[in-house]
């Protein structure tokens, strides 16, 4: 074992550049970091810069230093999609070849919608492809005073229901998603997740989703090298939507957030602890609130949100941690839509062990990351996983 603790920090949405095959995707000359760079006013990163960032993707307003900390490289996803569970089911091992299904263009279909109403036992509203906070406004105020139920989608592999808190309540909201969940297994209906949107408010103007969104994904399609590590005793600590993406598979302790940096401030206190095994952090609101909202300042702000909570991380690690940043997929602010945009993603390693620092060669999958940890704790990947490990080049 050359690291006692590893720490996998997941940027949500934070891609630096088109894939080879972005364009049939939809995505041309994507480009989520260099956009947000050219567009804010200013981009203050100084621990992203001094681990390498900007001499991994060159960007306006950020210089390359001389000695970076860390070592670096860019990641291609082999899988095919450009989602959440695709980048980070890759990240642990797992190829998906055949896409999730989506229901963008026309909302779901009337057998699905019918059989929903019927078990809700309320009319539905909704049924197509929007901005979560859109949809509040325009239809909100129906579901609360005409007692009926908002069901939506977007550009990714989802089925959104919205409850209010205080009129619908938790408890039905989440029974309806299960509901939807046991529906959408059929293949014809599967989608990606199911995901609870609470919130709160009497009318236009006061909504405000909450914090308790819950995602009822599909279990990963094979054991990932998550299960190989809690199946050797190691711990698995999750901290944001990392339990809900992996649907418990292979988490010894879940902790789930209420923002991006309430995650890095949960990751802080895991980081003063003492354990044996990775910490696993999905940083959901750089895709979520500036991404799909086509947002490049609030992005970039985000960014550097992130980045000063990384400072308060960095001087915890010891020369027995290994801290791992990476992306899932890219989020444009800057392109045509709302979806993601298929992009290559940032790999940044740093321990205070390190005795050199610099480039790596690109990776043609993120499972590069899994089997980088499985080989760090000498357990063996699962069979039918993707990934190479690169752990005998962290020096």
């Amino acid at each position: 074992m050359k690291f006692k603790r590893i720490f996998t920090i997941v940027v949500d949405s934070l891609g630096i550049g088109a894939m080879p095959d972005s364009e049939k995707f939809g995505d041309v000359g994507v480009d989520t970091l260099g956009h947000i760079t050219k567009t804010v006013e200013h981009l203050n990163i100084p621990n992203l810069q001094k681990l390498g960032l900007a001499n991994l993707k060159p960007m306006e307003k950020v210089q390359p230093v001389e000695q970076p900390l860390g070592y670096y490289c860019a990641m291609k996803e082999a899988s095919n999609g450009k989602d959440t569970m695709t980048g980070h089911w890759e990240m642990m091992g797992i190829h998906t070849t055949q896409p999730f299904i989506t229901f963008t263009e026309n909302g779901f279909p009337k057998e699905l919608i019918d059989e929903l109403e019927r078990q809700f036992g309320r009319e539905i509203i909704g049924n197509k492809s929007a901005s979560g906070t859109e949809i509040l406004e325009e239809l909100a105020e129906q579901e609360i005073y005409e007692d009926k139920v908002i069901v939506y989608t977007s550009a990714d592999s989802v089925l959104q229901i919205c409850g209010n808190e205080e009129t619908m309540g938790l408890e039905t909201l989440y029974r309806y998603c299960e509901i939807a969940r046991e529906l959408t297994m059929k293949d014809e209906w599967r989608v990606g997740r199911v995901i609870a949107r609470p919130y709160v408010g009497k009318k236009k103007g006061e909504f405000k989703r909450t914090s308790n969104r819950h995602d009822y994904a599909l279990k990963p399609s094979g054991e990932t090298a998550l299960n190989a590590l809690k199946d050797a005793g190691y711990e698995v600590i999750s901290v944001g939507k990392i339990n809900d993406i992996f649907v418990g598979e292979g988490i010894t302790e879940a902790h789930k957030s209420k923002s991006s940096v309430h995650g890095m401030e949960q990751t802080i206190e895991i980081a003063g602890r003492d354990f044996t095994g990775v910490c696993f952090v999905n940083l959901v609101d750089f895709d979520a609130l500036w991404g799909h909202r086509r947002n490049p300042e609030g992005y970039g702000k985000e960014i550097e949100m992130f980045d000063e909570k990384l400072g308060e991380i960095l001087p915890l690690m010891t020369e027995d941690d290994l801290l791992i940043i990476t992306a899932d997929h890219g989020n444009d602010p800057t392109y045509t839509g709302t979806d993601h945009t298929r992009e290559k993603v940032p790999f940044l390693a740093y321990s205070p062990a390190f005795t050199a620092s610099g480039t790596l060669e690109e990776t043609d999958t993120f499972a590069v990351i899994g089997a980088t940890i499985a080989e760090n704790f000498g357990v063996e990947m699962p069979e039918g996983t993707i990934g190479t490990s690169i752990l005998d080049k962290l020096k």
